[in-house]
């Protein structure tokens, strides 16, 4: 594969996904990739939205079948595994929220570390950059390597040591 300085978003989105949806991925840092919603999608959307609000028999689920939407109303992203500036595969697709740290930032297998909400959390120091031809953000922490979350609607990375094992189910 080539180096992801060099490729376009097109090229990107031709990677291939993770071979399972809870294979746990370690990598150097993700490029965020959003889906493409066209704008009639987006008009849909917005009109769906209101007539569920002042039309009785429209019913809110109803209007979640946007492509490219979540049912929360945010636009889902994809993400992109690098490991040395290659690609390695695509990790989601369906996720609305990345959660650094993961959901509540505690880091990972914090209830095995801590066993109980830690008071004080070593921090990670995440950057962010932004990709020249694709035009896409990347993320990846200080020094660390992340460990992927399953792919689910909100979706958790890690920032933990070279070589971490895992230390909990």
């Amino acid at each position: 594969m080539k180096n992801i300085n060099d490729m376009s978003r097109k090229e990107l989105e031709k990677v291939p996904y993770r071979s399972s949806w809870d294979e746990e991925i370690r990598c150097n840092s993700l490029i965020i990739l959003p889906s493409k919603v066209s704008s009639y999608n987006i008009i849909l959307y917005k009109i769906k939205y209101w007539l569920s609000n002042h039309i009785k028999f429209i019913r809110r689920i109803e209007i979640y079948s946007i492509p490219g939407v979540h049912d929360s109303g945010y636009r889902c992203m994809d993400f992109i595994a690098v490991k040395d500036n290659v690609p390695i595969c695509r990790l989601s697709g369906y996720s609305d929220v990345i959660h650094i740290d993961g959901i509540g930032g505690y880091g990972y297998c914090w209830t095995k570390k801590y066993r109980t909400v830690p008071k004080v959390v070593p921090p990670s120091g995440w950057n962010m950059d932004c990709l020249l031809n694709s035009g896409l953000l990347r993320i990846w922490p200080s020094g660390k390597e992340i460990i992927c979350g399953i792919a689910l609607s909100s979706f958790e990375i890690y920032a933990v040591e070279k070589g971490e094992e895992k230390t909990s189910g």
